[in-house]
């Protein structure tokens, strides 16, 4: 009984190192990470990003969910990591969104799209482990983009600037996304011909690193 006893005790012990000296479970992943959930750190510095959906397009609308407005057949998302702490938390980048090969439709006064200029890049982003990514202005540089559009009239500069100064996405890992839906930019300067209102909406997948590795949120 008493070498019984010994016996268990230093099975015990032993099964208590190996638990101790096993790789990291889950819940050390950091909020970032490539080809798995709890998968390899993305590193700092590191670049992730990713383009629309093939076939679709990102959509500057006059209302939320509306067809009339601007869309872009070419878009993308990218950001530098600049810090990927570890899960729960909240992952910190410098963020660019580009926009190109862009029409008008339902606009009175409107007949085309001469440019579209996105200032003040790159701007401050969380990804949170929830999946939010909020991307934020500054009062010195805020989220504000630049149309120059093609009017009756002639050529015709709007001016906008997110609402609030922050746009917000959901990151999904289902297939690596990130989708912002009817994000607010409101009309700081620019003629009649310049709508009072567009919601920006588009969805960016699959998001890499720049190993071309799936990005996930843990």
């Amino acid at each position: 009984m008493h070498k019984s006893r010994i016996t268990a005790a230093v099975l015990s012990g032993a099964t208590a190192v190996l638990l101790l000296a096993s790789p990291a479970l889950a819940d050390d992943a950091t909020v970032l990470t490539t080809d798995s959930l709890a998968g390899p750190a993305v590193a700092v510095g590191d670049t992730i990003a990713a383009g629309i959906v093939s076939g679709t397009q990102a959509v500057f609308a006059t209302a939320p969910g509306g067809s009339n407005g601007m869309k872009c057949n070419t878009s993308s998302f990218s950001a530098v990591v600049n810090d990927n702490p570890a899960a729960p938390g909240a992952a910190s980048l410098g963020s660019t969104l580009a926009v190109a090969s862009c029409t008008v439709s339902g606009v009175p006064g409107v007949t085309g799209v001469n440019s579209v200029t996105i200032n003040n890049q790159p701007y401050a982003t969380t990804v949170a482990s929830d999946g939010t990514v909020t991307v934020t202005g500054t009062d010195a540089a805020p989220i504000s983009a630049t149309l120059n559009l093609k009017s009756l009239l002639g050529s015709v500069t709007c001016n906008f600037v997110a609402n609030g100064n922050s746009i917000t996405a959901v990151a999904d890992n289902t297939d690596n996304s990130i989708t912002f839906t009817d994000q607010q930019f409101n009309k700081s300067s620019g003629p009649a011909a310049c709508v009072a209102n567009g919601y920006f909406s588009a969805k960016y997948t699959p998001v890499l690193n720049s190993a071309s590795s799936p990005v996930f949120v843990n």
